[in-house]
């Protein structure tokens, strides 16, 4: 990863926050379901980073 991507992810990442404190919980699950969609798409199961879920 290059200087420039980081710098993309960073951004992309402060903006989501500026996001969720706008519009809340709505926005937080938007977020989660895009981030969810992402890590499958690279073959990474979200199941044991879920917060709450008990094995």
């Amino acid at each position: 990863m290059n200087e420039q991507e980081m710098k993309k992810i960073a951004i992309e990442k402060y903006i989501n926050i500026q996001r969720i404190k706008k519009h809340g919980q709505e926005e937080i699950d938007y977020q989660e379901k895009i981030a969810r969609a992402e890590l499958q798409m690279l073959g990474i199961s979200t199941e044991d980073l879920d917060v709450g879920k008990q094995e």
